[in-house]
């Protein structure tokens, strides 16, 4: 049985004064503007951010042992830390379709109209991508949205053997991912995102997409198109909340039921990067 996350009993003041208020709506246009995060982006790599490290620690009850040790030189080196690698390992069958980051995941079926829905918002996978050409690949398949919080780990990884496309990047305001803001915007079509066409040893064409975040300044892909290893690192996120939004085919994958029970039930569930999340469908 898998930790799972209950929906917010009561948001946060700030969330609801942004997204609930007139006048903080006027705020929110300000602070999901690109030009806010990468200001904010600029302080968090400069020395002068390292006084909020020991702060952050504390505050989010982050167990440091966890983490190769090094000298942070700014915040955001602290925030991309590495977590020691034997404690993130690949399932290592070859059919277990495996998690990309750590996270809340919630796990959606997309229709043959290529829709899908999140809080009460109806989502596409063209309005998603902006390629109608690749959205159709997703009719009838699944959809799998990793939500990572501020204290989670923010390096991902490569979710199977795979040969890697280009990185097309879309440009877009930078909402928070929490649930508030969920209820209220299509937070993942109007935020800044990039995707990924990995063609995968085992899971047919996936594509991987990794949407910024309020306060989030970059999404930071390692690599152009080329050849790459299931659990080799693929990017990282800076400073923020974020998400991975994860496309399969149909016919592909056979997920965990209790995924999809969970997501059901208005549960997100806990999991960590290479951790299986179903297997191939044989």
């Amino acid at each position: 049985m898998r930790q799972i996350l209950p929906p917010e009993e009561k948001p946060k003041k700030s969330l609801r004064f942004l997204y609930y208020n007139p006048f903080g709506g006027l705020v929110l246009k300000l602070l999901t503007r690109r030009w806010i995060s990468k200001l904010a982006g600029k302080y968090l790599d400069s020395r002068l951010s390292k006084g909020m490290i020991k702060k952050y620690i504390r505050n989010n009850g982050i167990d440091m042992d966890l983490y190769e040790k090094e000298e942070y030189s700014c915040f955001n080196a602290f925030f991309t830390r590495r977590i020691k690698p034997e404690l993130r390992p690949f399932d290592p069958d070859p059919s277990a379709f495996c998690s990309p980051c750590d996270g809340k995941l919630t796990l959606f079926q997309i229709d043959e109209e290529s829709r899908f829905e999140v809080k009460g918002f109806t989502y596409t996978t063209e309005t998603l991508l902006q390629n109608k050409e690749l959205a159709e690949k997703y009719k009838g398949g699944y959809c799998f949205i990793f939500r990572l919080c501020v204290d989670d780990y923010h390096r991902y990884a490569y979710l199977d053997d795979c040969e890697k496309g280009e990185n097309v990047f879309i440009k877009g305001k930078l909402h928070t991912v929490q649930p508030t803001a969920l209820e209220r915007r299509r937070v993942f079509t109007e935020n800044c995102r990039e995707y990924t066409v990995l063609k995968t040893a085992n899971f047919g064409e996936v594509t991987q997409v990794e949407v910024g975040a309020m306060m989030v300044g970059r999404i930071v892909n390692n690599h152009g198109a080329g050849g790459f290893k299931r659990g080799e690192e693929k990017g990282r996120f800076e400073f923020g909340g974020s998400t991975i939004v994860v496309l399969v085919e149909k016919g592909k994958v056979v997920p965990d039921e209790e995924l999809l029970k969970n997501t059901d039930d208005g549960n997100e569930t806990i999991v960590k990067c290479g951790e299986r999340l179903g297997v191939k469908r044989v």
